[in-house]
């Protein structure tokens, strides 16, 4: 089970402002490379073959259904099956980290988020919607779910409450918030719709992964390892963070070959 000092929010900003750009946010999580958990906790792997840590490479390319299917953004039935058996991201979980790929191609064909960065993220910052004894259901929703600590600013920082409580519960202080962590300020800007059933909603991994896809693109073209590097810092203003991210994404790049 991932220690909580990495349910502290993967878009752990004080304010709604992009990090990345401005330079303000709240560190929530490492103290050092030696509090990282290692990656075999995550994914039940060890990384294979020689790993990049200071920038992930963008995986092959997830394979959408036929055009002129209902949901031109649902990953290939085969390619999810091969994939989720390399890699062990659940097929569910998989779905919406490369249904994201898909969708932001297709709206911001400059960015390049790949899918195998947001798998990356969500395998750190929930293992895919798990964490806790969670259980990520067909819908895609996480139950129980998923809250990261009080940011009270005890042994993380301090964002006093933003919602009035309607997303995390508390009224005083702010929470992240489901499989990819967001906090309630973040959400506000970043939300997204990614199943499409009318409702942005942090809990919903699709919704969540869609959401983080847009985020990592406002950093611009995502190849260049500079921009991958400041956009995943902006989750997370810790290098050991950004390491532990590459790391995770290059063993799914290497699995799903």
């Amino acid at each position: 089970m991932r220690p909580d000092r990495y349910l502290a929010g993967a878009v752990a900003l004080a304010t709604v402002m992009v990090a990345l750009v401005i330079g303000v946010g709240v560190a929530f999580a490492y103290g050092g490379a030696d509090r990282r958990t290692p990656l075999t906790e995550v994914t039940g792997i060890a990384p294979a073959g020689p790993v990049v840590t200071d920038a992930a490479p963008a995986a092959p390319a997830p394979t959408a259904q036929p055009a002129t299917a209902p949901d031109p953004y649902r990953p290939d039935d085969a390619w999810l099956a091969r994939v989720a058996g390399a890699t062990g991201i659940p097929v569910r979980a998989l779905t919406a980290y490369a249904r994201a790929h898909l969708r932001a191609a297709a709206e911001q064909p400059g960015c390049r988020v790949a899918w195998n960065s947001l798998a990356a993220i969500g395998g750190i910052e929930s293992t895919h919607g798990s964490v806790h004894g969670s259980v990520l259901g067909e819908d895609g929703v996480a139950r129980p779910t998923i809250l990261g600590p009080v940011l009270d600013g005890g042994d993380f920082g301090a964002v006093p409450d933003t919602d009035d409580g309607a997303l995390d519960g508390d009224i005083t202080w702010d929470r992240a918030i489901g499989p990819l962590q967001f906090i309630p300020s973040t959400w506000e800007r970043w939300g997204a719709d990614g199943n499409d059933d009318g409702v942005a909603d942090p809990n919903q991994i699709d919704d969540a992964a869609l959401a983080a896809a847009r985020y990592l693109c406002h950093a611009g073209d995502l190849t260049s390892p500079d921009t991958w590097r400041r956009a995943v810092f902006s989750f997370n203003h810790s290098d050991a963070y950004v390491a532990d991210i590459a790391n995770l994404a290059n063993v799914y790049a290497a699995r799903a070959g």
